[in-house]
């Protein structure tokens, strides 16, 4: 007879520690070093987000536009090249940080090093490719915003932060048309500097590899680390808009708060967590299980780089919007009044160490922790402590915590449909 295996959910988990070398540029290289493996990511960093661009979706039209092309290269020549070593190339963008990852099999580096550096140090940003980019962004921006959760999204934003700071900004899809090459490089002369760059890499890092990645990190541009003076978050905590034709509500429901270096990030995601964090969630099994006014609905900790905020979203029938708003105000005022069980707080505790395992489960996963350690300006003992924080969290904090940052009257509410 099979006897399933007890489960065990460690109070405590080790984070390898990223080795540190130093390019001739100044660009701090950390490496993570997983040699049961046979390839390598690398990932260069540069704070150039959209918070960051002096127009409207260019930050995101210039990392995109990277591998469109270089001096020497054409971008079907790029893709062919990666493609033939099964290497992998992706971006990514956030309001902060721009992303920039090659993966590759660790005996074909040299040659997938040869298409970074073209990326990275050379880039064309050709007329037509930039003109067929913003044609095809606008184009789908114009179907995204038809849904009522791309919509809610936006205005929570504008919302919480208010519709002059670049967090909470967004822009009409038409001013893709205004994007021309020069805005782009003029941002790519600005802000993808050694500078302003550090890089990740994880696998099997051989001594060649961090000298490839040095060679590449030294040729950098170099300027100045660029500041952006943030202006003051301006909330307002209602806003409503109606989508004729609509069948569904999209609801978001929040507040402003703090980032994940602030002493209580790690209780709200506890508090979090309890709300709509997990399929078993509060909010999950009012408005799901009990109500079947939606398919799901998460809440959740946010972090930006000098912002961090709680949402609460998800999407219900219109005819069930006033009644699923009143319930997620009844769960949010019974955890600022009723101790949650030990039971019930030890099932959120297992639930988020699960994750966090699950996330480091491999290199690729490790590297990313260690990427969003470094922008928090923190090493990855950070993860460690912060395990610790959860198993230490008592139902006491949870009721202290919702007390203090879940007055109803703080909290910002966003419906659009």
């Amino acid at each position: 007879m099979r006897v399933q295996p007890d489960i065990v959910i460690p109070d405590s988990v080790e984070m390898p520690r990223a080795k540190l070398h130093t390019a001739h540029s100044g660009v701090k290289i950390y490496s993570l070093e997983a040699n049961d493996y046979e390839f390598v990511r690398f990932t260069f960093v540069f704070r150039a987000g959209t918070s960051m661009q002096h127009k409207p979706f260019t930050a995101s039209a210039t990392l995109n536009m990277l591998s469109e092309g270089s001096r020497s290269m054409t971008a079907q020549q790029i893709a062919d090249e990666l493609d033939f070593y099964g290497s992998y190339f992706d971006v990514n963008i956030d309001r902060d940080y721009a992303y920039i990852s090659f993966v590759t099999l660790s005996k074909f580096y040299k040659e997938t090093f040869k298409v970074a550096r073209e990326i990275l140090l050379n880039p064309a940003f050709n007329d037509d490719e930039l003109e067929a980019y913003c044609s095809k962004r606008k184009q789908g921006l114009t179907i995204e915003r038809r849904k009522v959760d791309v919509q809610s999204r936006e205005l929570f934003g504008k919302a919480l932060f208010g519709s002059e700071h670049p967090y909470g900004a967004t822009a009409e899809e038409a001013l893709y048309d205004n994007i021309t090459r020069q805005d782009i490089v003029s941002l790519y002369e600005e802000l993808y500097t050694a500078e302003n760059c550090f890089v990740v890499c994880s696998g099997r890092v051989e001594e060649s590899i961090i000298e490839s990645i040095e060679e590449i990190a030294s040729s950098l541009r170099r300027g100045q680390k660029p500041e952006v003076e943030l202006p003051t978050p301006t909330v307002t905590h209602q806003m409503h808009k109606a989508v004729e034709g609509a069948v569904q509500s999209s609801i978001r429901i929040g507040r402003l708060l703090f980032p994940r270096t602030h002493s209580d990030f790690v209780g709200m995601q506890v508090v979090a967590t309890i709300l709509g964090g997990y399929f078993g969630s509060r909010l999950m099994q009012n408005l799901r299980e009990q109500h079947g006014y939606t398919y799901g609905v998460m809440a959740a900790m946010i972090n930006f780089d000098r912002e961090g905020y709680l949402a609460i979203a998800t999407q219900v029938m219109r005819e069930h919007t006033d009644d699923a708003l009143n319930e997620i105000y009844y769960e949010i005022e019974r955890l600022r009044e009723e101790l949650v069980s030990e039971d019930e707080l030890q099932l959120a505790k297992n639930m988020m160490i699960g994750e966090i395992l699950r996330i480091l489960d491999g290199p690729f996963g490790i590297a990313d922790v260690t990427i969003e350690n470094i922008m928090c300006q923190m090493d990855n003992s950070a993860t460690e402590r912060s395990v610790e924080e959860i198993m230490a969290i008592t139902p006491e904090d949870v009721l202290r915590l919702a007390k203090r940052y879940l007055s109803r009257e703080e909290l910002v509410e966003v419906v659009v449909g």
